[in-house]
């Protein structure tokens, strides 16, 4: 598509980092003016989210190196190139959480109400991260030669192979995380316990995210048994467990 949004002499925009930003933004406004709708200081709910999207990228980017090791090893310079993709939404996860989880201690904030106003930020920030993606080329679909919808790349810059057909699996996934927010938002309507819609969006994320890799192109990802990719073991993984954790508290909730 046009990785490159703006280019002025050694000036270089690209329009990956371009969404992530604007995904994050966005992100932070909406869960913002809830915090305000339930008494929240503003500015700890900002500061929440800087911590957050720090320990996201830092995680993000450990796990694809990780996976591909064997590459980084052979060009460590590339490790620092993040406007080229290379950012795993697991990874991500798995660094940011803690780091919220300490923030909200430290913060004397209610976990659980935390993490609900932040579920659906979440959600459309991500959604608008993979049109970023889509502008790259990374996170590209297998070839798909007889599919109506299929996208073809064209730009020698962009990650995924150029002339060949591939399925649109970024936008895929965005929608996927645009159907995730606007559930989240009828459910925050419903709400009966705290945490509901923070586990809800992992659920739903789950599903997404499991079934997206089918359709998924790039080796990079890395994979456990046969055609299973790493992300899909993460996504069974976490399905288990948002399920287990909206039990628990839904049950806490009645007691």
């Amino acid at each position: 598509m046009h990785p490159v949004l703006i280019k002025i002499g050694p000036l270089t925009i690209h329009t990956y980092g371009v969404m992530i930003a604007a995904g994050f933004i966005l992100g932070l406004a909406l869960a913002v003016r809830q915090a305000r709708k339930q008494l929240i200081p503003a500015e700890k709910i900002v500061d929440l989210g800087f911590y957050m999207l720090l320990a996201a990228i830092i995680g993000s980017r450990l796990f694809f190196i990780i996976v591909n090791a064997g590459y980084y090893l052979k060009h460590p310079l590339d490790i620092f190139k993040i406007w080229e993709g290379g950012l795993v939404f697991y990874g991500g996860v798995i660094l940011a959480i803690p780091t919220a989880i300490w923030f909200v201690k430290k913060k004397g904030l209610d976990l659980w109400e935390t993490a609900d106003i932040f579920a659906p930020s979440l959600a459309i920030a991500h959604a608008i991260g993979r049109l970023g993606c889509i502008s790259a080329g990374c996170c590209h679909g297998r070839e798909a030669h007889d599919l109506p919808w299929a996208i073809t790349f064209s730009d020698p810059e962009c990650l995924a192979p150029t002339g060949i057909p591939l399925h649109p699996t970024q936008l895929y996934e965005s929608a996927g995380e645009f159907l995730n927010f606007l559930i989240l938002l009828i459910l925050r309507r419903r709400q009966s316990f705290k945490g509901q819609l923070f586990w809800t969006y992992l659920l739903i994320y789950s599903i997404v995210r499991f079934t997206v890799e089918f359709f998924r192109g790039d080796e990079a990802r890395g994979f456990l048994i046969g055609n299973i990719s790493v992300s899909q073991g993460i996504s069974i993984l976490l399905f288990l467990v948002a399920v287990a954790g909206l039990i628990i508290l839904r049950k806490k909730a009645k007691q």
